[in-house]
Order: structure tokens, then C-alpha cells, then sequence
């Protein structure tokens, strides 16, 4: 997957905007089970929260560790929310269609 660019991005957190956190990071932080579940999670929906209940002071660093470990990417990180974004290996299967940046 290649980077996504900054108006990529912005229109991701929007289409975010209405969605319920489906992760939550508890006491146990980053485990097999957490990774698996957005994972999963990312499988299903494309475009997902997770949300911070526990290592808020750490939240840039752990969000970094789950889009490296479920090969996805971090969209945005709105106040104890991150939001990750992984697009279905199958195009004509994707829920989500990111506009094309026009380079000049």
C-alpha cells in the first residue's frame, strides 16, 4: 500500500467522523488478542477506531506499533481515538473509495 497524502487523509477522518471506536486498549496494552482484533476489525470495515482507555501518554507510539503489526495506517489521532485505515487487497471489494490526488 502506498502512502496516503494529506487530502487523502483529511477525507478518511471524515468519512471516520460517525464511527463508534471498535478496539478499546485496556490495562494489558498491545497484546496478540488486541492485534488480532483490528486486524480483524480492519478485514471487515477498512476504516476503524481504536480507543485509548489506558497508555494515553504513549498513544502516537502504540498506534505506530498496531498499523505496522496489522500493515495498515494511521489516519489521524483525535484526542484518545486513533483512527487506522487498511484498504481491501481486492479492489473491486472495497467499501471505501479514496479520491486520486492530482499531482502537478
Amino acid at each position: 500500500m502506498e502512502p496516503l497524502k494529506g487530502s487523502q487523509r483529511k477525507y478518511l477522518r471524515g468519512e471516520a467522523h460517525h464511527l463508534k471506536p471498535l478496539v478499546m486498549i485496556g490495562t494489558k496494552g498491545v497484546t496478540e488478542q488486541l492485534l488480532g482484533s483490528v486486524d480483524l476489525a480492519l478485514k471487515d470495515h477498512e476504516l476503524i477506531k481504536v480507543k485509548f482507555g489506558e497508555f494515553k501518554e504513549s498513544k502516537e507510539e502504540i498506534a505506530a506499533e498496531i498499523a505496522k503489526a496489522t500493515k495498515s495506517e494511521v489516519v489521524g489521532l483525535i484526542g484518545n481515538i486513533a483512527i487506522f485505515y487498511r484498504p481491501c487487497p481486492q479492489t473491486e471489494k472495497r467499501k471505501i473509495k479514496i479520491p486520486k490526488v492530482v499531482s502537478q
